[in-house]
């Protein structure tokens, strides 16, 4: 679950009061009025993360049905009571399907479901559904702990630093992903946890890489959505792992590579369905197979041999032989959590409240 909890510092200092912005197509002369469509996002849609992925999503969504659709987007909107009057707003301008990015979107739009049911209603990470509202995410832990396998063989201290939002059960998944892909490379690495409590400040990430490699981390990891850290590594000279969107171009030479969504194939498809009133509510869980969920490109510091060794783990994990939550799998104090044939559900997934073994760091941030 994506919990964008009450983030109220999202971008800089200037994001302060709420900055609205909004991309529409125009609408041909003598063709019908083209159906609308909005997107919520927490933080600047060219944020390099989570926001860009997600409007890189509208953006196919506008490239595929041309002149029939008007997309929308709302960004730096902060999860509190303001939440609630941008999608009044984007109801009162006559967007017929809304998708809100962030898990601390989900009251306002709940609450908005119910009071227009003829507008249908998309929440990313979270967890109600309704006859005019769905849900969606996908098992980004997959490629995360890919990932993980990149920056476990990069490692030469044996300590990765992990920078991290907020501790709840979907950050604290995509940590122990990460860290079980660096140690089925290196089962002796340590990944050191060191938490922001916010989902994008270029500041606060890259003052906890610098704290992470002043820890002894000679190579850095990320659950959050800026590219900062990647910068401060770059200038240092250390390995990268990115999150959400492919950010090599800031770091070319630290960059190994990133878990990365594509949303635009859900999106189009979720608003051809409202157009054509085929629509249905639901839960949606993308993976690596159905190709919601990627790998991002390999940075030159990524070997043949580690890119191999990640490419035979892909193909096991959309074969189904292979699954990085199942058992045996022993928390930080070494008690057994999952037992040896046992696999996690999603729903345990979404539940998910403790660290693997060999993480540095506490669950409860």
């Amino acid at each position: 679950m994506r919990k964008r909890m009450l983030a109220s510092t999202l971008f800089v200092a200037a994001c302060a009061a709420v900055a609205l912005a909004a991309t529409v197509s125009a609408r041909p002369t003598g063709e019908a009025a083209p159906f609308k469509a909005a997107w919520i996002y927490v933080g600047p849609h060219n944020d390099g993360g989570w926001s860009q992925a997600h409007d890189q999503g509208r953006l196919a969504v506008q490239k595929a049905l041309g002149s029939k659709v008007q997309t929308t987007y709302k960004e730096n909107v902060p999860e509190g009571p303001q939440v609630s009057q941008v999608i009044e707003q984007l109801v009162r301008d006559g967007n017929k399907i809304i998708f809100a990015t962030s898990f601390g979107f989900q009251p306002a739009m709940a609450a908005s479901a119910a009071k227009h049911p003829d507008v249908k209603f998309e929440m990313a990470t979270g967890n109600i559904v309704k006859k005019n509202m769905a849900e969606y995410f996908g098992a980004g832990e997959d490629a995360i702990y890919l990932s993980g396998m990149a920056a476990g063989a990069a490692t030469k201290t044996g300590l990765i630093g992990y920078i991290v939002p907020f501790a709840i059960p979907e950050v604290i998944r995509h940590a122990n992903a990460f860290a079980l892909g660096a140690q089925a490379v290196k089962p002796s690495v340590k990944v050191k946890l060191l938490w922001t409590n916010t989902w994008f400040s270029l500041e606060k990430e890259k003052k906890a890489a610098e704290s992470l490699h002043a820890a002894g981390a000679d190579v850095i990891g990320q659950n959050v959505d800026s590219p900062s850290a990647g910068q401060y590594c770059e200038a240092q000279g250390i390995p990268w792992v990115g999150y959400d969107s492919d950010a090599k171009k800031f770091a070319p030479k630290s960059w190994l590579t990133a878990a990365v969504y594509d949303w635009g194939p859900y999106y189009t498809k979720r608003v051809k369905a409202a157009m054509n009133g085929t629509w249905k509510t639901g839960f949606y869980y993308g993976t690596i197979k159905d190709g919601m969920i990627k790998l991002a490109s390999f940075g030159p510091r990524v070997s043949a041999e580690t890119r191999s060794a990640i490419a035979a783990k892909r193909a096991a994990l959309v074969k189904g032989t292979f699954y990085e939550f199942a058992g045996p799998l022993y928390d930080q104090k070494g008690k057994l959590r999952v037992q040896k044939g046992d696999r996690l559900t999603v729903k345990q997934l979404y539940a998910m409240n403790w660290l693997v073994k060999g993480i540095v760091g506490s669950a409860k941030g």
